[in-house]
């Protein structure tokens, strides 16, 4: 009967230590508003980790900028100051891992169908093995959506951009891009762009529709063109040292969390996107223009070259890859087109 006594109060403290004892908390720092895309992903990770952990887990998120911006972050989780990340690709470059350039490349993406395959496939993996060497590890990739144009000036020929001072994140492909259409590259922290655009700092820059409206660029810029020239997602990242220091049972519960919420992330982009778009048509302080096939043409023989020129930095294989994956896409698209055309010759 002691014995037992004995064997119920070890339990007992054994249990009382794991109540008391301190939630793992989880800093998740990012740039964007909370509104976005990114924002409502990370909020629906935070709960389903904390749900699921029943509180052994805590997600702090803090959007805006508000603990680092873009070029202190990824130092600030190499370092462990945070331990999630979702930068965009481009913020990979300066820290040695140029291939991420290749989400950078103008016109890279004929859709999202090619998108995903290359995030989900062999290219996405060959990315994140990049970054083991440099104390990272990458979980999952989200979308943000096609990016668009804006400045003082209407933008519809290649022309249009001769001189103009166009915002870009610290992407050598990005500024190749930006040269090719003859503007003028500045780089510049997310945070400060706004500020730089209504000063006249900058003339202008190029976001996701989400973007532009969660962060008013929108009101003081005149000119919008929707172009889907480029792409802009991000790459959801912890800390190794961090990551390896968990339970098996609890990087199983943040890579499930994490998947479900990369699923939501996604599907929500398209529809946020959307409704960006109408709520800056309603404002009326943007004049939003839309290419033509002609001008859209102009834009891609203009902007084509750079893949040649960045096939060296972002891998011929991981080049080739997309533009297999593109081919196939488009084959398959082809084929549901025809498919019931097939079936009505049938019916005659």
């Amino acid at each position: 009967m002691k014995k037992i006594s004995v064997l119920l109060g070890v339990l007992l403290l054994s249990l009382s230590a794991m109540v008391m004892a301190d939630p793992v908390v989880i800093k998740f720092s990012h740039v964007v508003a909370p509104d976005t895309p990114k924002g409502k992903a990370a909020e629906k990770f935070k709960q389903m980790v904390e749900e699921r952990s029943k509180g052994a887990m805590k997600v702090e998120i803090y959007p805006n900028s508000q603990l680092y911006k873009d070029r202190e972050e990824l130092e600030a989780l190499q370092l462990g100051a945070v331990q999630l990340l979702a930068p965009s690709m481009a913020k990979f470059g300066p820290l040695g891992a140029r291939e991420f350039e290749l989400f950078d490349l103008p016109f890279i993406f004929p859709n999202k169908e090619t998108l995903y395959r290359t995030m989900d496939g062999a290219v996405g993996k060959r990315l994140f093995d990049k970054l083991d060497g440099k104390g990272i590890v990458g979980l999952a990739f989200w979308d943000n959506g096609f990016k668009q144009m804006t400045a003082n000036k209407p933008m519809h020929n290649v022309a249009d951009f001769k001189g103009l001072k166009m915002r870009i994140q610290s992407s050598k492909a990005l500024d190749a891009q930006m040269k090719a259409l003859g503007a003028m590259p500045q780089v510049m922290a997310f945070s400060e762009v706004y500020t730089a655009l209504q000063q006249g700092v900058v003339d202008g820059t190029e976001n996701p529709l989400s973007n532009i409206y969660t962060q008013k660029m929108h009101e003081v810029q005149k000119h919008m063109t929707l172009s889907d020239h480029g792409y802009l997602g991000y790459a959801v990242i912890t800390n190794k040292k961090f990551w390896e220091g968990l339970t098996a049972e609890q990087r199983s519960l943040l890579s499930q969390a994490m998947k479900e919420a990369t699923l939501y992330e996604r599907s929500i982009a398209e529809q946020e996107n959307a409704d960006s778009l109408a709520r800056i048509r309603a404002a009326k302080t943007t004049e939003v223009y839309t290419l033509s096939d002609s001008e859209r043409a102009e834009w891609m023989k203009t902007l084509m070259p750079v893949h040649a020129e960045f096939e060296g930095v972002v891998g011929k294989e991981n080049l080739q890859a997309v533009y297999d994956i593109a081919a196939q896409v488009a084959k398959e698209n082809q084929a549901a087109k025809d498919k019931p055309a097939t079936k009505a010759g049938k019916k005659k």
